[in-house]
């Protein structure tokens, strides 16, 4: 099949949606699929880009670069301080890249490509783009929703008066774009039970499926020696968070929960993987709780380190309330590792409570303590749990996610 793939977001970003989307152009392309991405370009100029490692295209469309977010590649740098006082920070200079209308790119690109079938991963411009060519010329697409809508209003610290009725109208507004594909996916059930309450009634076939990780690359055992002197990994028990460091991750939460933790174990470790636009909040918070010497920020880290930085740390800890499935939390449980999560989202398909971790609800300093606690402590209990989290896990094999979609992709094109 000719596949062509459409997204907003791409690697080298580091979200679930450029992460998803890139295995699965990846995974498609090994399988003998003729594949095309479209994705905003990195420099701003378009640019049709031959992958020879993985055999696929990747169109490179004409983009600006908005200031008000960082492009999740670059490190973000420290607040400029003036007098000794930090100013809020209002602009980025590697802002994220935005195209501002892509339908003449995607026209020319898809009219020499010529696909059977056109894959969306998101409702902004190169998706809308993508959309709006798939109608005119009639060419068959699937869309697959990965954001909730506090993704997108998290950002912007709404009072709650005006956060809600926006988050309905964002939510509505991602509904409909999947109702105008032929087939529409979400990674878990409860992502589309949030995403499209009446979703039995849904004008076209919705399906959970699983964004899937590759198994072969994260697994559990021990961590390389020199992982620890490169990050500053502690030898002892630690507690490990991954991902973006931006509002929406609720964050701050994790961080009154372990200075509560620390009052039972003063030895206690956590580290905290990633950028993004909170680090800074969350540095000033862990001198505000005085925790400092037991909290590591190792900024992003990406490629083979990541793997081994799962198989140092004993448990792995996510906040987060906006989550559609968490692939940093399908690696952290294909590394062996007991979870401690809160119960929102759609977290609760893949952590049980008692199982391979502990649930929590939102915002409960005090119980993601006790359970952070409980497991650093127990040695036995991180072995059952990290157990668990294996057993739980294998059916997300990335392979999986690939078979079934192909057969999505013949349903579609047979109908």
């Amino acid at each position: 099949m000719k596949i062509a793939i459409s997204t907003d977001l791409y690697h080298p970003m580091t979200n679930g949606v450029a992460v998803f989307s890139r295995n699965l152009a990846i995974g498609l392309a090994k399988r003998g699929h003729d594949v095309l991405v479209l994705a905003p370009s990195i420099t701003g100029n378009i640019t049709i880009e031959q992958d020879p490692e993985h055999n696929l295209k990747i169109a490179r469309l004409s983009s600006i670069k908005i200031p008000f977010y960082p492009d999740q590649i670059n490190q973000i740098p420290e607040m400029k301080a003036i007098f000794g006082k930090k100013i809020p920070r209002l602009f980025y200079k590697n802002g994220i890249n935005l195209c501002l209308n892509p339908y003449d790119e995607i026209k020319y690109v898809l009219d020499q490509f010529r696909p059977d079938l056109i894959h969306n991963q998101t409702a902004i411009t190169v998706g809308l783009a993508a959309l709006h060519y798939a109608k005119r010329y009639d060419v068959p697409l699937v869309s697959t929703g990965h954001a909730y809508p506090d993704n997108f209003t998290g950002q912007l610290k709404l009072p709650e008066l005006i956060k809600k009725p926006t988050d309905a109208v964002v939510r509505r507004y991602l509904a409909s774009f999947l109702q105008k594909s032929a087939y529409a996916t979400a990674p878990t059930e409860i992502a589309v039970h949030d995403l499209i309450p009446n979703h039995r009634k849904f004008k076209v076939p919705v399906e959970a499926l699983s964004n899937g990780i590759d198994l072969s690359r994260f697994s559990p055992g021990k961590a390389k020696p020199t992982i620890y002197k490169k990050y500053n990994l502690p030898k002892t028990p630690f507690a490990l968070y991954v991902g973006r460091v931006d509002p929406e991750k609720s964050l701050p939460v994790l961080l009154e929960a372990f200075s509560k933790t620390l009052k039972r174990l003063p030895h206690a470790k956590l580290v905290i993987v990633g950028d993004g636009t909170d680090k800074q909040r969350l540095e000033n918070l862990s001198r505000e709780l005085n925790i400092t010497d037991s909290v590591i920020f190792t900024g992003l880290i990406i490629g083979n380190d990541l793997p081994e930085v799962y198989r140092a740390a004993t448990l792995f800890a996510i906040t987060s309330t906006t989550e559609t499935q968490s692939i940093v939390l399908m690696e952290a449980m294909a590394s062996g590792l007991p979870v401690v999560a809160v119960r929102a989202g759609a977290i609760p398909e893949l952590v049980k409570s008692n199982q391979n971790g502990f649930l929590c609800a939102p915002g409960n300093t005090t119980t993601i303590a006790r359970s952070i606690t409980k497991i650093l402590q127990q040695p036995k209990l991180q072995t059952a749990m990290g157990k668990q989290s294996l057993k739980i896990i294998k059916t997300h094999d990335i392979s999986h996610t690939l078979t079934r979609m192909e057969q999505i992709y013949t349903k579609v094109l047979q109908k």
